[in-house]
């Protein structure tokens, strides 16, 4: 079973400067539920949600998907809300976002995988809390532990200001995925190459950096990979790196590599299986492209567009 802990708000939607705006549910970790659950996987969410239209539009969307909905205490909480403006298709935010999700308590002894990131661990006071939670799941050492900083620069100061805790969750971490989009705010001076290499030092042994139109870069200790980008129809880019960051985890459990039990076999993972698992969560990122919101894909969705595409990469020994 996943957990996934994190934001779940409603995106407002429009082209720059339009009038007129359209309610997606969203938020990046809720994304990031929603597509496994559409998926197959079993899998709760773990997040903050009023009790007002915004909070039933979007549980009612989790849940008709098949996502365990826990929202977290409501005393006086407004569902928070993400303005994005649309130009060429690409999203650009404003966020009016409350983040106090109180305790949490250890994840069930089913769980094999927890997720987190983006605002859920930037804003106070969850972010603090969240954090607890995941250096007590690194020590007793259960679950896959997964990381997506998806830096929100107006949230978060300056990068210096930021680097700190976003290290810090790496090195807790057994798969981190961020965008290079991310590197170049967090590490404006270096390559996505080289940050990968950094983190995968603090302790993360699967670092997977996703390059839009040049496609993914993956690092292990033992394995480098450049995959070239899947080919899209682009309607908008909202959910695409949660609809990745889905695939990514769903290939990871069907391939057995997640649990603690399986960290050392995951830091060990073959170039074909890392290959399989990278290719078609770019798939799954791609049929997310292809229509508007944070829409990610069913299973038989993606059966269906991956018959129609080869499986190609190129890999760097190490």
């Amino acid at each position: 079973m996943f957990v996934v802990v994190g934001e779940a708000l409603v995106d407002l939607v429009g082209q720059r400067g339009s009038r007129t705006l359209v309610a997606h549910p969203g938020g990046s970790p809720a994304n990031v539920a929603l597509g496994l659950a559409r998926l197959g996987d079993q899998v709760t969410l773990m997040t903050r949600l009023g009790r007002d239209s915004f909070g039933e539009l979007v549980s009612a969307h989790l849940k008709a998907s098949g996502v365990r909905v826990e929202a977290g205490p409501d005393a006086g909480a407004r569902t928070s809300l993400a303005v994005a403006s649309l130009a060429a298709g690409v999203a650009s935010y404003d966020f009016r976002i409350e983040w106090d999700i109180g305790d949490l308590a250890p994840l069930p002894v089913e769980s094999r995988c927890v997720h987190t990131g983006s605002l859920a661990t930037a804003l106070a006071p969850g972010a603090a809390r969240v954090t607890k939670l995941l250096e007590r799941e690194r020590e007793r050492g259960r679950v896959t532990i997964s990381y997506d900083p998806n830096v929100r620069p107006a949230l978060l100061g300056t990068p210096e200001e930021a680097r700190p805790a976003i290290e810090h969750l790496v090195s807790l971490s057994d798969v981190v995925k961020v965008s290079d989009e991310d590197l170049r705010w967090l590490y404006p001076d270096r390559r996505d190459e080289d940050v990968a290499e950094a983190w995968l030092a603090l302790g993360a042994p699967l670092v997977v950096v996703t390059r839009g139109g040049k496609g993914v870069f993956a690092v292990t200790a033992h394995l480098e990979l450049d995959l070239p980008a899947t080919p899209i129809d682009l309607v908008d880019t909202v959910g695409a790196g949660d609809s990745f960051t889905a695939g990514l985890l769903d290939g990871l459990g069907r391939a057995d590599l997640l649990g603690g039990v399986r960290r050392d076999a995951l830091a060990r993972i073959d170039e074909s299986s890392l290959i399989s698992v990278l290719d078609e969560a770019s798939l799954i990122a791609s049929i997310t492209c292809s229509r508007p919101g944070a829409d990610p894909p069913t299973w038989a969705e993606v059966e269906t567009a991956r018959a129609a595409r080869p499986s190609t990469g190129q890999s760097i020994p190490r």
